[in-house]
């Protein structure tokens, strides 16, 4: 059982670094075009922000003190806990997509509903816009991205890990 356990763990962070990573080259590339644009100081500006807002709220905020903490101790969590379903879809369920507290998991559904609320909207953007936000984004999951990489060395590299998976049967967890 502990194979499978290392193996719904791989599964897990390598289809999570791999929807993440998916996500930074497209909207990188996207982001990039926005140079080939005569830019203006104000676009400048806004570029600045973009990519401090996103760093700030998107991978520090986002990522680093709540996501990324979240994401590793499932991963801890599955390793001992493996079931089928968990490691069939062990990405989703480090996600919190599943066997999660019930307001995590409405949480983590409403977000996503409003980040392809974004996405879209986004998308309606003339360049250069859409690349000053895109390359705010790719600044903020880049974050997430180190934030989550560093977070899983952590826990399974330490004698304790304080965070909790926020499984259902744990609700005094820390």
């Amino acid at each position: 059982m502990l194979v499978l356990g290392y193996l719904a763990v791989v599964w897990g962070i390598v289809g999570i670094t791999f929807i993440f990573g998916n996500a930074i080259v497209r909207i990188g590339t996207i982001g990039f075009d926005t140079f080939a644009f005569s830019l203006n100081w104000y676009h400048w500006v806004a570029l600045l922000v973009s990519v401090l807002f996103m760093g700030f709220a998107e991978g520090y905020r986002g990522f680093q003190r709540a996501y990324s903490p979240r994401v590793a101790a499932r991963l801890l969590y599955l390793r001992d806990n493996v079931t089928p379903v968990r490691l069939i879809f062990a990405p989703l369920f480090c996600m919190g997509f599943f066997d999660i507290r019930r307001a995590r998991m409405i949480a983590t559904y409403c977000l996503l509903l409003g980040i392809l609320v974004l996405i879209q909207l986004v998308h309606m953007l003339d360049q250069p816009w859409r690349g000053i936000i895109d390359l705010g984004v790719v600044v903020g999951l880049s974050w997430g991205c180190i934030s989550i990489v560093l977070f899983v060395l952590k826990a399974f590299m330490s004698e304790t890990f304080e965070y909790s998976p926020e499984m259902p049967e744990l609700k005094n967890a820390p």
